[in-house]
């Protein structure tokens, strides 16, 4: 007698367009940059939180930064920033992105990744005057210690004008161009996506050990 065949599901090939530690990435930093923008408001001793969720998103962008080498292929910062001249045609011709950032996309996640990166290590030397100092602030002088909290200050604004540029983004390509972003960046995969990239057990154990090797350096840092 024949035995009955086994029945398998898998995914559908071509459709992975985000790897797991890029999604990670992506949501652990918003849920921090939240958690930053509410305790700089709240202040007191919400302070304390602030300047703890400032390290992890210094240790989320260096980790980023590395995974932008290191990543998967619409992770790697070659797979994504594109000369003007390709963002120009992209915007003339309006055709859908195969996978990944768009060319003005990925110009607008290098911005935000280097606001953060200034913004993140600004709050190590920043003060207050009165009540809360960064951890390296006692390493610089007070003039340029006002100056780093300036810029710090200001930075906000700047933040803030990015995420906005981003949630209008996201909006438009949901309601107008009818692609589902955000679903791909919960589940990894698109419906119309052209590639599959890697996204095994290989990827993540390299994930962690840059995970780590970032969060080592922050701590180094904050402890100097």
């Amino acid at each position: 007698m024949q035995s009955a065949p086994v029945m398998t599901v898998s995914r559908p090939a071509g459709r992975r367009v985000w790897d797991l530690p890029t999604r990670v990435f992506h949501w652990t930093l918003v849920a921090l940059v939240v958690t930053s923008f509410i305790t700089a408001k709240v202040g007191g001793l919400w302070m304390d939180w602030h300047m703890r969720s400032g390290y992890a998103i210094l240790a989320l962008v260096m980790f980023r930064i590395l995974w932008g080498f290191a990543g998967s292929q619409t992770a790697r910062f070659a797979g994504f920033i594109h000369p003007p001249g390709v963002v120009l045609e992209y915007l003339r011709s309006r055709v859908p992105s195969s996978a990944g950032h768009s060319p003005p996309g990925g110009w607008s996640v290098l911005v935000l990744l280097v606001l953060l990166l200034v913004q993140s290590s600004t709050g190590l030397f920043a003060n207050d005057g009165s009540f809360t100092e960064g951890p390296l602030a006692r390493l610089v002088s007070g003039a340029i210690g006002d100056r780093l909290s300036s810029i710090h200050r200001y930075g906000e604004w700047a933040m803030l004008a990015m995420v906005g540029l981003h949630v209008a983004a996201i909006a438009y390509y949901a309601f107008v161009r009818r692609e589902p972003l955000v679903q791909a960046m919960i589940t990894g995969d698109h419906p119309t996506a052209r590639v599959d990239v890697e996204d095994g057990p290989l990827t993540r154990l390299r994930a962690l050990v840059l995970a780590g090797l970032a969060c080592s350096l922050v701590a180094f840092v904050v402890t100097l």
